[in-house]
């Protein structure tokens, strides 16, 4: 006799199934094994699928699972079955009917959408309920797949007679009713919001009719599948065959429609906007509304979609006289100073309306629209300005005139002579621009210029730990670093053996290599005080130290492409750190900043020199060169003659590089920039021209590469580039150019939002790399906002803003005017309103030329505040040839308010 795999092998189905019988339920859970361990590998390349070895494979595997549980985890999970469960029948009728019962209740747990068998799998549980009368499974997914099954025009081909089944005739309803499971299954159908009834509608009204269903329960279902199209009355009544539906059923349909409406106005207020289209075809009444008045007040809060559903069901309920005048004011309190113009426009029309209905409410409904007076666009407040015209002559109270007078202060200056001319002068205690521009408003409010935050060398050894660990959890920490590494030199020498029991906590950690050599970059070599650290105490070298790692084969190539600048500078500077503190040659360093930014102040750097040559000691020769370009230049004649008083070689040099003036400065303005007239540059990114300094610095070569061409990689490493070189803030800006996304950085690059303040913080001229890197991202992204008000308003405060070229650089790279507005107007807003007009002014020309841009009306807008705030006069031809056209759009509108403040 064969065995199983034998018979799987000549593809013998009926000789597997005649095999099995043979077998007991112990010999046959022993063959599971064998039949893995032979058939598992390659299978999908040894037979093609279907196939009678593929067929006959599955009957032996399911065969060999003795557990019902087991076998229908295989077949849930079975790479692929045949089309029909004959096969599968024959197995199971090898077991008892309780295995049979069990197997049924384990396919009834499936869940049916994770299974490539669904119809096998309900077709063998069918089949085993109607053989035996086990107990009628009632989950979800079973009367799901029921419904389906029944619902199949075209049944199994080849299904077996011995497979028992529904009927395969007639249509569903004929199924249905033929059906021993329907009594059952059908009215659990009808209950289960999970179950998909609609395509079965008609048939279920049949069922009804016949009590096999309860109709209550069927309104109750089709109501609720209606949320999603137009629940009628009359549109359930003909799904329902066309019979009306009665008073008690009217009830039920009344009920189900608030309880539906209330779940879903829960959702909508926990945030979500979905349940808003099933709210909308719901079409529930004024009066059916009105018990959930405080929900519909609370979405005035919510999202702008949210919002303006909310806003629609208030005014049907105002319309029908549900509302309270103080719930209109606390909705126009919720509503009129929203930023979306539709929904503020859509409640000012709804004040008009109600002004015009109800006489006796005008004052309330003017001060209720005198909100809008607030507002930051200049259109919606002219809006409310026109209303509070149109239906003041109904107005008799003095204190509402008063109030309204009073709200008049916060209008756009542009606007102000037309409220004064309508509402009366304000009182003497009025102020806002109403009253005319004051001295205070006419004069900028900018922010103090503190200087850098000073910096001091360590005192104790103890001391130089603490900062050590900072850096290391702190990579960008430029201060820490120069602490530290100062600290270790300084105090080496001092006192060696207490630096190096306060650094043991520190170094227990070893910081090797990690994972793997390619997951190391060079913008991490500040890091690299480790090593600096590991030379106090005398440490065995590590494997990545510093001063080994380009001795590397594998990445001697690598080592030769990455030539970044600010890092190559750092690798010196700590490499030879550790050689001063094997040699005790150097006390200090030179080169520890006084300043938070880097800088070394002169007189600092005299006396640290001064005290060099007293000790007979010879500057480190890259400790002095970070030293001379971080010195701050100086007119002082007394730190001028300190200096020339000095004899040896590095204070000659420090003599003649204060007198020099430091590192020579090179202008980054593009070549093809058009400096008489910026406004005129064409569209483009304009990025700042090549710093690269044309001079032969006295200082050697990774020192002098600080100021030389720009390679692929200077972008990086920008947060210790800053502090190398603190006097040439121009020049920095434009080698960072391509600085902007952090997504792009690896860590130790300056992400955008960090990049502007510390250019803020630098010395030197901020020329047009500067102006640049503040232009670029006044229409970009928003998170970047805050930095970027801040360093125009350090840099007017500065008295180094130049409007004409920051105008010409934002117009030639504008992309979204009503970001960029946001952000003028957030600046402004600080009380820098000359500043800021300054800009548009040199600005509007180009951005009103032929097609004014978009945006236009807000740019406009803002440029009225401006202008009245700081006192401008005078005319910008373009503003006024807009003013002259024809036409009410706020671009138009916005610039006869501007022509009119202009020339007042």
């Amino acid at each position: 006799m064969m065995n199983l795999i034998e018979l799987v092998e000549a593809g013998d189905v009926q000789g597997v199934l005649g095999a099995l019988r043979e077998l007991t339920a112990e010999q046959r859970a022993a063959q599971a094994a064998p039949l893995e361990a032979h058939f598992e590998p390659g299978l999908g390349n040894k037979w093609v699928i279907p196939s009678p070895q593929w067929q006959a494979l599955a009957a032996a595997r399911m065969g060999s699972r003795p557990r019902p549980r087991d076998a229908v985890d295989w077949l849930v999970n079975a790479d692929y079955l045949t089309l029909t469960c004959g096969w599968m029948v024959d197995i199971t009728n090898l077991y008892s009917t309780e295995w049979r019962a069990e197997l049924v209740a384990c396919i009834a747990a499936q869940s049916w959408w994770g299974s490539l068998h669904n119809g096998l799998l309900f077709e063998l549980a069918e089949h085993i309920i109607l053989d035996t009368g086990c107990p009628l499974p009632t989950s979800d997914e079973f009367i799901r797949q029921w419904l389906m099954n029944r619902a199949e025009r075209r049944w199994r081909p080849g299904r077996p007679d011995h497979v028992l089944g529904g009927p395969r005739d007639g249509n569903l309803l004929a199924r249905l009713r033929n059906d021993p499971f329907t009594p059952t299954l059908l009215p659990l159908a009808v209950a289960s919001p999970k179950v998909g009834v609609s395509a079965y509608r008609k048939d279920l009204v049949a069922f009804a009719a016949k009590g096999v269903i309860d109709r209550d329960m069927l309104i109750r279902r089709t109501f609720l599948d209606l949320t999603r199209r137009t629940p009628a009355v009359q549109v359930a009544e003909k799904l329902l065959a066309g019979e009306p539906l009665s008073p008690s059923e009217q009830d039920l349909v009344a009920r189900t429609r608030a309880e539906l409406a209330g779940s879903l106005i829960s959702d909508v207020l926990r945030g979500s906007p979905r349940p808003l289209t099933d709210l909308q075809a719901l079409a529930l009444t004024p009066a059916e509304n009105a018990p959930l008045l405080r929900d519909h007040v609370a979405m005035l809060d919510r999202s702008s979609l949210i919002a303006a559903y909310g806003q629609e069901v208030l005014l049907d309920l105002d319309g029908a006289g549900l509302l309270e005048a103080d719930v209109l004011t606390e909705i126009c309190e919720r509503v009129l100073l929203r930023p979306e113009k539709k929904l503020v426009g859509a409640q000012l029309a709804w004040l008009n309306r109600v002004a015009k209905r109800d006489a006796t409410r005008t004052g309330r409904i003017l001060t209720d629209a005198a909100l809008t007076f607030q507002h930051s666009d200049v259109g919606l407040q002219e809006r409310a300005l026109n209303l509070v015209a149109r239906h003041l002559p109904a107005v008799t109270d003095e204190q509402v005139l008063s109030d309204l007078r009073e709200a008049a202060a916060s209008l756009n200056p542009g606007l102000t002579t037309r409220a004064t001319e309508l509402l009366g002068p304000p009182g003497q205690d009025a102020t806002g621009p109403s009253a005319g521009p004051s001295d205070e408003l006419l004069r900028d409010i900018l922010p103090e210029m503190p200087e850098p935050a000073p910096v001091r060398p360590i005192d104790t050894a103890a001391e130089v730990a603490p900062e050590v660990a900072v850096l290391l959890a702190d990579r960008e920490n430029v201060v820490a670093f120069e602490r530290a590494l100062d600290g270790l030199v300084r105090h080496a020498r001092l006192d060696r053996g207490t630096l190096s029991k306060a650094l043991e906590p520190v170094m227990r950690r070893k910081r090797d290599l990690p994972g793997s050599r390619w997951s190391w970059t060079p913008l991490d070599t500040q890091l690299d005080v480790y090593d600096v650290a590991a030379a106090v105490r005398g440490d065995e070298p590590r494997t990545w130290h510093v001063r080994l790692r380009h001795e590397d084969p594998d990445l001697r190539a690598f080592w030769a492409a990455m030539a970044i600048p600010p890092t190559d500078m750092l690798k010196a500077r700590l490499t030879e750190a550790i050689e001063l503190i094997e040699s005790d040659a150097q006390p200090y360093l030179l080169a520890l900043p006084t300043h938070a930014n880097g800088a070394v102040d002169a007189a600092t750097l005299v006396e640290r020199i001064t005290e060099f040559e007293s000790l007979g000691i010879t500057p480190a020769p890259i400790d002095l060169a970070q030293a001379l370009l971080r010195v701050t230049p100086t007119d002082d004649e007394r730190v001028r003659d300190a200096a020339d008083a000095l004899r040896s070689n590095a204070g000659r040099r420090l003599a003649r590089w204060l007198d020099q003036g430091g590192a020579p400065h090179r202008d980054t303005t593009p070549e093809k920039w058009p400096a008489d007239n910026p406004i005129g540059a064409e569209p483009g990114r304009w990025a700042p021209a090549d710093p690269c300094t044309d001079h032969d610095l006295p200082l050697p070569p990774v020192a002098a590469a600080l100021l030389g061409p720009s390679g692929p990689y200077t972008s990086a490493g920008g947060a210790f580039w800053f502090a190398q070189l603190p006097h040439h803030r121009d020049e920095m800006a434009a080698r960072l150019a391509n600085t902007r996304s952090p997504q792009v950085a690896t860590p130790a690059t300056i992400p955008s939002p960090r990049l502007l303040p510390r250019l803020m913080e630098m010395h030197g001229t901020a020329g047009y790399a500067t102006h640049w890197q503040i232009a670029r991202r006044l229409d970009g992204n928003a998170k970047e906002e805050d930095a970027v008000v801040d360093a125009l308003l350090v840099l007017a405060a500065q008295g180094q803003l130049d409007a004409r070229l920051f105008a010409g650089q934002w117009q030639a790279l504008l992309r979204t005017p009503a970001r960029a507005t946001a952000v003028l107007r957030a600046a402004a807003e600080t009380g820098a309103w000359a500043t800021v007009w300054s800009i548009l002014e040199a600005a509007l020309p180009a951005l009103l030329r032929d097609k004014a841009v978009n945006g236009a009306g807000a740019i406009l807008a803002l440029a009225v505040e401006c202008a009245a705030r700081s006192g401008a006069k005078g005319s910008i031809p373009e503003v006024d040839e807009m003013a002259m056209r024809k036409g009410s759009s706020q671009t138009m509108k916005n610039a006869r308010l501007l022509r009119d403040v202009l020339r007042s």
